[in-house]
């Protein structure tokens, strides 16, 4: 769930929908929003209050997550073979924590409980401005004895210290700059899942369907300096970092975010749009796919695809707006899959529709669907493959 844009990994949540699995003695199903779940029998009532984890949580070693120790304390998505049920996310009563009392439905309590994500790159790549382990990360390589030194390591937790370092050992290059908040219309890119908002399903108006592709979020903007001229700031930056260059070390190995900048000449075609007109932005956000998350796509190269396009005058274009324009310029759009979608009436038939075949390659899965308003991109959230994430392990 997105709370204030990000992610809450454990929220205080109704249970409800309680009903039995045919053929099981000791547990039964239950939803937390659109979430299916398995729990044991009796250890809720309809309309209890419990923690609801998401999936891609890591709990912490604790006792009262001590039947997560064989999992590695980790949540995923999980199909109990022998009935056919798909569970997502873990509930639990809130009375087993005493940090939790008197706490209200729809509390984020995921720094309540320590709960992160169950990928260590997650907990730095998706939290909100840069970490430090990041910002070292460069400095760690130039200087592996040092900063091996046991030492060294225990002096680091302190920020003194650590500015310190930086000073003595640093470059520009060693400190990624936060994701530029200052453009109004610009944010990071973080769908919420239909899941968290079941009652989006209420919704009939026609909406803009696309595949969601499994890559990196990049974002390219380029700023007016100065009114009335053409002089300009490129941005190119990843979900939370704005990239120096194309030397700046990420959390893959290579900056996928400026060889796309590269590869589309995004930053020349977006100058000839500036000049064009006398706004102050203009902004194309996207996925880069290929040799980053595994490269489930399979594809022989990395490749940009847009999803946005932004501009300070109008907010988001839509999407086939933005497709024609982009296409002019040679820049891929995310493979549209329906123009006029209307949402089902049920969460079952919804987590049915997310699963098929990828468009960029028909051997795999997709990842899921993306669904935005067909005007303005005013309502977006994502539809995630259950299918996808069982074979990703997720």
């Amino acid at each position: 769930m997105l709370v204030n844009g990000k992610r809450s990994l454990a929220h205080i949540e109704k249970v409800t929908n309680i009903r039995c699995i045919e053929g099981a003695d000791n547990i039964e199903q239950c939803n937390v929003l659109g979430w299916n779940l398995i729990c044991h029998k009796n250890e809720f009532k309809e309309n209890d209050l419990c923690v609801y984890i998401e999936i891609d949580s890591k709990v912490p070693d604790r006792e009262e997550f001590e039947f997560l120790r064989n999992k590695s304390f980790k949540v995923k998505t999980m199909k109990l073979g022998k009935f056919g049920v798909i569970s997502q996310g873990l509930a639990l009563s809130v009375s087993m924590f005493k940090e939790l009392n008197g706490l209200s439905e729809n509390t984020d309590v995921t720094k309540l409980l320590g709960i992160k994500y169950a990928v260590e790159e997650d907990n730095v790549r998706k939290s909100d401005g840069v970490n430090f382990d990041a910002k070292f990360s460069s400095m760690k390589s130039r200087h592996k004895v040092f900063f091996s030194n046991s030492i060294v390591k225990k002096l680091m937790k302190h920020k003194l210290f650590r500015k310190l370092v930086f000073i003595f050992l640093g470059t520009k290059k060693d400190n990624p700059k936060t994701f530029p908040s200052k453009f109004e219309f610009v944010h990071k890119t973080d769908e919420e899942r239909i899941e968290n908002i079941p009652n989006m399903l209420k919704n009939k108006q026609e909406l803009i369907a696309t595949e969601k592709l499994d890559g990196t979020s990049t974002t390219f903007i380029m700023e007016r300096i100065k009114e009335n001229t053409n002089k300009y700031r490129f941005y190119v930056c990843s979900r939370n970092v704005c990239m120096v260059d194309q030397n700046q070390s990420c959390y893959h190995d290579h900056n996928i975010y400026w060889d796309m900048a590269f590869k589309y000449n995004i930053k020349e075609v977006l100058t000839r749009f500036m000049n064009a007109t006398s706004i102050s932005y203009c902004c194309i956000q996207g996925e880069s796919v290929g040799s980053v998350q595994g490269n489930p796509l399979k594809l022989k190269e990395d490749e940009f695809y847009a999803f946005n396009f932004i501009t300070s005058d109008d907010g988001r274009w839509s999407s086939e707006k933005a497709k024609l324009l982009l296409n002019e310029w040679s820049i891929k759009f995310v493979p549209i899959l329906s123009t006029s979608f209307i949402l089902p009436d049920t969460m079952e038939e919804m987590k049915e529709l997310a699963t098929g075949k990828s468009v960029l390659n028909p051997d795999v899965l997709r990842e899921g669907i993306v669904y935005r308003c067909a005007q303005d991109n005013s309502v977006s959230f994502k539809n995630v493959s259950k299918e996808y994430l069982l074979k990703h392990n997720q």
